[in-house]
């Protein structure tokens, strides 16, 4: 415990260096304006994967965990503690046992205890009943053999080997602790917490509000009297929204380098931090449809798809090259440029095309031959919207006719989930900068979110491998191996990361955007200078 504590010290002081008001500074009361630029698919976070889902939920939670609001860049240095009062690993790494906080009441006024932490867990794992409609996280915890209670206060999750990761997964926005005694279905339509704010009302395609929640465990917060998101689904009504005040902070991923270029230029005066996130807009195909179970198509997407021409077209510059991990520095896993470069796809070749074309011909494919298919991107976000366009164009070149299919994200990500597609594109993002994250969730065998099915036996031993290891240079240049396997193989064309450039009003303080989507939404330090 004594080096835990060290490190919260450490944690704090650092924060305080890098500009946290002094305590007395801040301001009660206001309530923030943010921006929704899709409905939540549905309130219910441990069954979605879009972040829209966490955005609006997460001040209504807490977890046992949390990365540091206040630092940018995540590591398991800045996981700090929430419902957990303290934790500590077994003396051989295989199991994990936290000491919740005492006192802590649901909005509704039942207790928290550890109940709640195992059938929140199990529910992800899907052991027991009920079972979750999705459980798109539930590859995460393969490892955990057991999750065990020890009166109301602790919980011990026990594993079949080491897993040093397992902390910085529960620190993520997918984290939330669920009440155990509230129906599963029941969070789909509303959400109910320990956290800072209570939810008030969502109504479809106009707002979720959330209020102040005066019993909070935490004192003396949060500061605001409450958040609104309103829904602004349309692209035309974002910059008249910063211009008539309608809103003080843009919807996390949104604010594109070509927005924010539009947005400098209509409403002077608003703030940007500029972010690399780790999500990734990507190509895939549906291997369980023919005729993209041939592997040699997806060869043929990765030699179509200049990334290069991409981030200048499409993004005007706002996405960093990379592979199945953030690349550096943002980022402490991707693989470092040299050996990214020497990928095919990914060096420049003025013959790409020509060498996909010739691929094609020996499929039987042609001019007068062309491969029809239907490319599904997210019609409710523009910068999907632009990508598949972008997509769509190029894939001509290679005798490819992809027709474009909208769809809002509701449907979006129960489509991918059901495989009901045949190309797709979405910007899926690590919750996490952490190897097993990235992995386990987007590229391994029977998972949810590995939407091309990619599935290499041996290369599903080597995420095993590099998860158990603690040496961090021996596991990096094992990760950087497997990074390099999975883009050779294009498991999926990885076009970028993207780079948001998180508009808000100067007023709004101690909203800081992290290179991750999910883990800096918990609210109860934001404070208005006004």
């Amino acid at each position: 415990m004594g080096s835990r504590i060290t490190t919260w010290i450490a944690v704090l002081a650092l924060a305080s260096a890098l500009g946290v008001p002094p305590a007395g500074a801040q301001k009660y009361g206001g309530v923030l304006r943010a921006m929704l630029t899709a409905n939540p698919p549905s309130l219910s976070v441990h069954e979605e994967t879009s972040f829209f889902a966490v955005f609006p939920t997460a001040p209504v939670y807490n977890n046992l965990v949390l990365f540091d609001p206040l630092q940018a860049r995540e590591s398991l240095e800045t996981v700090q503690l929430e419902l957990a009062q303290s934790w500590s690993w077994s003396a051989d790494r295989s199991s994990l046992t936290f000491t919740l906080r005492q006192g802590v009441t649901w909005h509704d006024g039942k207790p928290f205890t550890s109940r709640d932490v195992k059938h929140t867990f199990d529910l992800v794992r899907g052991i027991g009943e009920p079972k979750l409609r999705l459980s798109p996280r539930k590859q995460w915890y393969a490892n955990v053999r057991e999750i065990r209670t020890n009166g109301d206060q602790e919980v011990t999750f026990v594993l079949n080997r080491p897993q040093p990761s397992l902390l910085a997964m529960l620190a993520t926005g997918y984290g939330a602790i669920y009440p155990a005694h509230i129906p599963s279905a029941d969070w789909r339509i509303r959400a109910v917490g320990t956290g800072p704010f209570v939810m008030k009302e969502y109504v479809r395609d106009q707002h979720v509000t959330l209020q102040k929640n005066k019993d909070y465990w935490v004192q003396a917060r949060p500061y605001l009297d409450g958040i609104r998101y309103t829904v602004l689904r349309a692209r035309a009504t974002r910059i008249p929204a910063f211009q008539s005040g309608q809103v003080d902070i843009n919807t996390p991923l949104e604010t594109s380098r070509p927005f924010m270029l539009a947005l400098k230029e209509a409403v002077p005066g608003l703030n940007y931090v500029e972010t690399p996130l780790t999500g990734f807009p990507a190509v895939f195909a549906n291997s369980k449809l023919k005729p993209w179970d041939d592997r040699r198509l997806w060869q043929v997407l990765n030699l179509a798809l200049d990334r290069e021409a991409f981030v200048k077209t499409v993004f005007q510059g706002g996405v960093v090259i990379g592979g199945a991990n953030l690349p550096p520095p943002a980022g402490a896993w991707g693989l470092p440029s040299d050996r990214l470069m020497a990928i095919p796809g990914y060096a420049p070749n003025p013959n790409r095309k020509e060498e996909a074309r010739k691929i094609m011909a020996s499929l039987g494919y042609g001019p007068g031959n062309l491969l029809r298919t239907k490319l599904t991107v997210r019609g409710d976000t523009q910068f999907n919207v632009d990508t598949g366009v972008w997509v769509a164009s190029n894939l001509k070149d290679v005798w490819i006719l992809a027709e474009l299919r909208q769809m809002e994200t509701a449907t979006f990500f129960a489509a991918l989930a059901r495989r009901d597609f045949a190309l797709g594109i979405h910007s899926s993002a690590s919750a996490a900068d952490d190897p097993d994250v990235a992995f386990y969730e987007h590229f391994s065998c029977g998972s949810p979110r590995n939407y091309s099915d990619y599935c290499v036996e041996e290369v599903q031993k080597l995420y095993d491998r590099q998860s158990v290891m603690t040496n961090a240079a021996a596991r990096l240049k094992l990760v950087h191996d497997i990074d390099e396997r999975l883009m050779r193989d294009v498991a999926r064309v990885v076009l970028g990361y993207l780079v948001d450039y998180n508009a808000m009003r100067p007023y709004v303080k101690n909203y800081v955007p992290h290179q991750t989507l999910f883990s800096f939404y918990r609210m109860q330090d934001v404070w208005l200078d006004k």
